[in-house]
């Protein structure tokens, strides 16, 4: 089905099983601290309380790693779609093309294999046949990029289909929804390698949210589609038809069943009905066509030799799983399992913004054999270095929603990584953690490394008051008494003030204060503590006691400088 290239772009700088409801089978948390298994912890949710979050700059060859896949799943999109318009009229004429290496027609099968699925009776049908052709032909080249990593999932996924009673063989599926990987996203926003809708991966138990969609994680997505299979097996009785369900939907299929006359020799519950209902025009020709799809790219990935494909060499992956309490950097799960974000990321499709998500308690996967260590190390990490993060300092005249729109990230995330401030009584001087996802985009850097000056700074000692603020506040802001603030404004003993109002915050004739924390320097690569102490005309230890710097700390690109006045 139809895949949009842009959207996986824009995925990684953060099936077709349609909008079908149905039963939620979310597995019991496993509440063990250390999980040998990455499909049932996921769940193990409990409030905990909210930490910063991500490290906003990516290292160069983090950020190469991340095009590759981009560009990977473009390639991947590329044939995707065309597969799924692979449907010429019927009576097309038939392109003359070099014949390919490998068998076809009845001759494709002449070596004994095993299936659990009835491929050898279909094996013939000119849509089977037209299929073997486009997978040797136009999707030779992503056909056998596509094998090559079906090693990697291939035995979970049997043996998760078969523990809840279906084929094994179902696995070719995945093949032709998405090529076997984690970040297909089809022109209807299915996502991941089983192309859940949203409403449809949420009634299978699946988190999907702004911070984590389990429709790609490869282990979650699979349990889920196995049950989704088995729900469709049991009400349509055949596979075929269940897969027809699967791309268009239980009621269009149950539709066209209905306009079937009863026949005797073929109940309307066998693999032999989809093959009737084939030949009608109750089914959108790219449902009639999955099936046949399905037998094709079975046949080839069953015997790939045989059809001159190279056998894939995959490895399955090797994982522990680990729990990590509080939101957390997938940077410095890396570090403490001595390995790269890249490795932790393809382990963790499922997490959208480089970190996991905040106030729960999440299940994250390391290389085999790291478990262990990596929990230790974690157990040994001071809580303030468990994350790295963008944070940004506020100043006069903000609120939650500049700050939203400075960093172009949407006021409900940065609500979330900032469950314990208010957003009508932001204050002067506080740091508020910004959720800035993966890389950043280069507008946003430039944003970033921009000196942030205090809104409504007025060099004539006047304050306009914005909503919420308090005549405390603002007398902290300058330096002054609320006493003077009183005398200069003429202001009632209760000191009452209204937004909009415009208030003198200096004695006549004198220049205001500087508003404290007016001023941050967001670091950039390569920059140093003596080239921002010189640009700023303060010393380094200023800079360091003014943002709790030890001697050996080093600074960090991506986070806020608070720069003395």
């Amino acid at each position: 089905m139809p895949r949009s290239s842009l959207l996986i772009i824009l995925a990684l700088l953060t099936g077709c099983a349609g909008g079908r409801q149905a039963p939620s089978g979310v597995p019991d948390p496993d509440a063990s601290e250390y999980a040998d298994d990455g499909s049932t912890s996921e769940d193990n949710r409990s409030g905990l309380p909210p930490a910063p979050i991500l490290d906003s700059m990516a290292p160069a060859g983090e950020m190469a790693a991340e095009f590759r896949i981009a560009a990977d799943s473009a390639a991947d999109e590329e044939v995707l779609d065309a597969l799924a318009d692979a449907h010429p009229d019927e009576d097309a004429e038939e392109d003359e093309t070099e014949e390919q290496p490998g068998p076809s027609g009845e001759t494709a099968l002449a070596n004994a294999v095993t299936w659990d699925i009835d491929v050898e009776t279909y094996n013939n049908h000119d849509r089977v046949q037209y299929y073997l052709d486009f997978f040797q032909g136009p999707g030779r080249e992503r056909m056998g990029i596509w094998l090559e990593r079906m090693p990697r999932y291939e035995g979970m996924i049997r043996e998760r289909l078969q523990r809840e009673g279906m084929p094994g063989d179902l696995v070719y599926l995945a093949l032709i929804e998405s090529g076997f990987s984690n970040t297909a996203t089809s022109r209807a926003k299915a996502v991941g390698m089983w192309q859940f809708m949203k409403a449809t991966g949420k009634g299978y138990g699946l988190r999907i949210d702004s911070w984590v969609d389990e429709r790609r994680d490869p282990y979650r997505a699979t349990d889920a589609a196995a049950r989704h299979l088995r729900d469709l097996n049991a009400r349509f009785g055949s596979l075929y038809l269940a897969a027809a369900a699967y791309n268009a939907g239980s009621g269009k299929v149950s539709r066209g069943l209905g306009r079937l006359p009863e026949h005797d020799e073929d109940p309307l519950k066998s693999d032999a009905t989809f093959f009737r209902l084939y030949d009608t025009k109750w089914l959108h020709r790219e449902t009639k066509d999955y099936v046949p799809k399905l037998i094709a790219a079975a046949v080839i990935a069953k015997e790939p030799a045989r059809y001159g494909f190279a056998v894939g060499t995959a490895q399955p992956a090797a994982y522990d799983s680990i729990i990590v309490p509080t939101m957390t950097g997938l940077d410095v799960i890396a570090r403490l399992a001595d390995t790269t974000v890249a490795a932790i990321r393809e382990l963790n499709p499922q997490y959208l913004r480089l970190a996991t998500p905040p106030e729960v308690a999440s299940i994250v996967r390391v290389p085999a054999g790291r478990g262990p260590a990596t929990v230790a190390a974690y157990a040994e990490l001071p809580a303030k270095k468990r994350v790295t993060f963008v944070e940004h300092v506020v100043v006069r005249g903000e609120t939650m929603g500049h700050i939203a729109r400075r960093y172009r990230v949407s006021a409900v995330l940065l609500a979330q990584a900032n469950p314990k401030v208010s957003a009508k009584r932001l204050r002067v001087g506080q740091r508020v953690v910004v959720p800035t996802g993966g890389v950043l985009s280069t507008t946003v850097a430039r944003r970033m490394a921009e000196p942030v000056v205090a809104a409504g700074t007025s060099s004539s000692g006047i304050h306009l008051v914005k909503r919420g603020e308090t005549l405390s506040e603002i007398a902290d802001e300058y330096g002054v008494s609320q006493r003077d603030l009183r005398r200069w404004n003429s202001l009632r003993h209760t000191g009452h003030i209204r937004a909009g109002q415009r208030l003198r915050v200096a004695a006549p004739g004198t220049k205001p204060a500087k508003a404290a924390g007016s001023k941050t320097h967001m670091v950039r690569r390569g920059e140093t503590l003596t080239g921002l102490a010189k640009r700023y005309g303060v010393s380094i230890q200023a800079l360091r006691k003014a943002n709790g710097m030890s001697e050996r700390e080093t600074l960090k690109m991506g986070v806020a400088l608070r720069i003395p006045g």
